[in-house]
C-alpha cells in the first residue's frame, strides 16, 4: 500500500474490487477483465456481452475509467474498431503496456 500525505489526513491506496464501495455492475466488469491474460484483449462491447447486454459498452468504459485496483488490467480492453481507446493514465501509456505484452500496434490500432 502506498500512503499519500495530506495536511488534513493520510490516505492509503487500496484495492476496492469486491467491496461495498463499488457497484455490483463494476464488480462484474472487473471480474471479467481480470480473466484477460497478457497479450490478449477484449473490446468494451465483448465485456458488455459477457455481462448480458451489448448496450452496456459505454458503461463498461466508465467503470474501467474509475477503477483503481491494479489487479484489474484495464489496458486490455479496447474499442471495437481496434483502436486502443482511452486509459486513465493516458493512451500512450496504454499503448506501451500493450506493446510490452506482445501486441502489435500501428497508428493506435491493434494489428494482427
Amino acid at each position: 500500500m502506498t500512503e499519500f500525505e495530506n495536511p488534513v489526513r493520510k490516505f492509503k491506496k487500496k484495492s476496492y474490487t469486491n467491496t461495498s464501495r463499488i457497484s455490483k455492475f463494476s464488480n462484474g466488469v472487473y471480474e471479467i477483465v481480470k480473466k484477460i491474460t497478457g497479450g490478449k484483449v477484449l473490446t468494451y462491447k465483448q465485456v458488455a456481452v459477457k455481462l448480458g447486454n451489448t448496450g452496456l459498452a459505454r458503461a463498461v468504459g466508465n467503470a474501467l475509467n474509475k477503477n483503481r485496483d491494479e489487479n484489474v488490467p484495464c489496458h486490455r480492453v479496447i474499442r471495437s474498431d481496434g483502436n486502443v481507446g482511452g486509459y486513465a493514465s493516458g493512451t500512450e501509456k496504454k499503448t506501451a503496456i500493450l506493446k510490452k505484452e506482445g501486441l502489435k500496434i500501428q497508428n493506435k490500432k491493434i494489428t494482427k
